[in-house]
């Protein structure tokens, strides 16, 4: 703040504030989503083409190149641009499965489905070296601090989503009034999972048995039961980047 002193007037110069920087995939792009997906493909697909390439497009393309440069997946054998425009063919085909009324963000839930896609395709890649190349190679190709971060990261989402999924759907389960006793414990602790130091099989044990009253036999069978949902919800969320944590028919009908 700087003050000016004249015979006439002494005035105080306030600073302009600089201009904030434009979101590359702000409100706008995700109303343009929106648009895109509320438009018939074989009535308006003329108006679909511009919209995306107008509005989405450019939002995509940043985005796939800054989790490819933020995460620097590892087994690709193709060159940097050719993965963009892989992943980014992957976002479109997919855009009409985004649905807005459910809560979600375009920008967090295309973040997903992206980050996803790389991440699937990387462990597949990965699998492949690993058939052909020897430990040593591979070792020194991989970045681990960078894969474990990532892979914890992607751990966290998806925990965090499945525990929602279990929260409201654990009564569509189980009704047998135990079940949902040792369903409900179950969850609280993948709920408090930061606070818990020990994470083997039988301390976990211990503590369903303390929090329910029932036998090892009986958590045996309620994990069990969860697991399924677990395995069904992992591949959704690898292939579509959420769950629908409201229902459960689409899953298991």
């Amino acid at each position: 703040m700087e003050y000016l002193k004249t015979k006439k007037q002494r005035r105080i110069v306030v600073p302009k504030k600089k201009a904030k920087k434009k979101l590359y995939f702000g409100p706008e792009v995700q109303d343009a989503i929106i648009r895109y997906n509320d438009l018939d493909p074989d009535k308006d697909q003329a108006k679909r083409n511009k919209i995306y390439s107008e509005e989405i497009h450019y939002a995509f393309d940043k985005l796939c190149e800054n989790i490819i440069n933020t995460f620097k997946f590892e087994y690709f054998d193709d060159v940097y641009i050719d993965v963009k425009q892989e992943v980014l063919s992957f976002l479109v085909m997919n855009m009409h499965k985004y649905d807005h009324t459910k809560g979600s963000k375009a920008f967090s839930y295309f973040s997903v489905v992206c980050k996803n896609y790389l991440i699937l395709h990387n462990n597949n890649n990965y699998k492949k070296y690993k058939t052909h190349d020897d430990i040593l190679t591979l070792d020194s190709h991989r970045n681990f601090t960078n894969d474990t971060n990532e892979r914890k990261e992607y751990l966290e989402e998806f925990i965090d989503e499945l525990v929602k999924y279990f929260d409201n759907n654990i009564l569509n389960i189980f009704k047998n009034k135990k079940d949902i006793d040792v369903a409900f414990a179950i969850v609280e602790l993948m709920k408090t999972r930061e606070y818990i130091e020990n994470f083997n099989k039988k301390s976990l044990y211990i503590l369903i048995r303390e929090m329910t009253d029932v036998n090892t036999s009986h958590i045996t069978k309620v994990t069990n039961i969860l697991k399924k949902h677990y395995k069904k919800m992992l591949h959704r969320f690898y292939y579509h980047g959420s769950l629908d944590v409201n229902n459960i028919d689409k899953f298991f009908n």
